[in-house]
């Protein structure tokens, strides 16, 4: 194995790793992501006393933290502390949980310096860990984290083709305007905060186009169809017409990928503008995902299109 480079610092010394795990296998896959990357453990903390021992680190480097279950205002606060750190410059992390929590840290955690993972595997786990401690695009060697990174970077440039398409999409059907979208057209503000027409499209249309695309899956490998952004703008589009709220954790489940993979996809999105945060005002520790008026705009006049064609299900 080729030693790798990005587990260590400028002087030459091994990157300090903090790991914070609720239980020993937790903590056996934090200390193999470690060792992959070349990394030193400074410390393994339990959550209890995570917030304590970071503040006790002068030189961290990376929090690697795994949890297996849900530790309440501990865990609030373990959070609340890396989103600090980030803030502030002092530590990047890695978090990796199963699906149950993903609404509660997604809900907490928005730094660029903080990966979410969801049940990952174990080079998931090591490849995040190395990608945050990485400098150059070409430092991490050990674990192909040059694949890694390419793909990150595919993700990145195909939210933004989607984002690209669904504005010209809606560009040219304003430039084209025609009995009360020509009023919409001269108002572009107002057409923004139009609700989409139920009776323009419907969530059953929606559903129907979701089913033949899950059915393929019963006849194709699902990786050879894999769309997780087209996946999730059509479950936003369907619970926006059925004015249904949509979790964070859901929606990883209607992207048909791995959740970590799914998480990747919504941050994309939400920072291309085609996905909106919103804060449960029911509980502080969930967020909803929307899709923007623009893009919702968009998905209205591509289905429209669709029918025109005889293509409605060809999604």
């Amino acid at each position: 194995m080729t030693q790798p480079v990005s587990g260590e610092r400028n002087t030459g010394e091994p990157a300090a790793i903090l790991i914070v795990a609720d239980n020993p296998a937790g903590q056996a896959r934090c200390r193999n992501a470690v060792d992959a990357v070349g990394g030193r453990v400074v410390c393994v903390a339990e959550p209890e006393n995570a917030v304590e021992r970071m503040g006790e680190q002068i030189a961290l480097d990376v929090a690697l933290v795994d949890l297996s279950e849900d530790h309440g205002r501990m865990l609030d606060g373990l959070l609340a502390a890396i989103e600090g750190n980030a803030r502030a410059g002092r530590h990047r992390s890695v978090i990796s949980v199963p699906i149950e929590l993903v609404d509660i840290v997604d809900a907490q955690i928005a730094h660029g310096d903080i990966a979410m993972l969801c049940a990952p595997k174990a080079i998931d786990q090591a490849a995040a860990l190395g990608l945050m401690l990485a400098n150059r695009r070409d430092a991490f060697h050990d674990i192909n984290s040059e694949r890694d990174d390419a793909r990150l970077r595919r993700l990145s440039e195909e939210a933004g083709r989607i984002a690209r398409a669904l504005a010209e999409l809606s560009h040219d059907e304003r430039a084209q305007p025609n009995g009360d979208d020509h009023r919409l057209a001269e108002a572009p503000h107002a057409f923004h905060a139009e609700p989409v027409r139920a009776e323009a499209l419907r969530a059953d249309d929606i559903r129907t186009m979701i089913r033949m695309r899950r059915l393929r899956e019963r006849f194709f490998d699902r990786e050879l169809f894999a769309d997780p952004a087209w996946d999730m703008l059509l479950d936003l589009m369907a619970a926006r017409l059925e004015g249904r709220q949509v979790a964070v954790s859901s929606l990883c489940i209607a992207a048909a990928v791995p959740p970590t993979t799914a998480l990747r996809w919504i941050r994309t999105m939400t920072d291309r503008g085609l996905f909106v945060r919103r804060s449960d005002p029911r509980d502080g520790r969930r967020v909803f995902i929307e899709l923007s008026d623009e893009a919702a705009h968009a998905l209205e006049r591509w289905f429209a299109a669709a029918r025109q064609k005889g293509d409605l299900l060809s999604g």
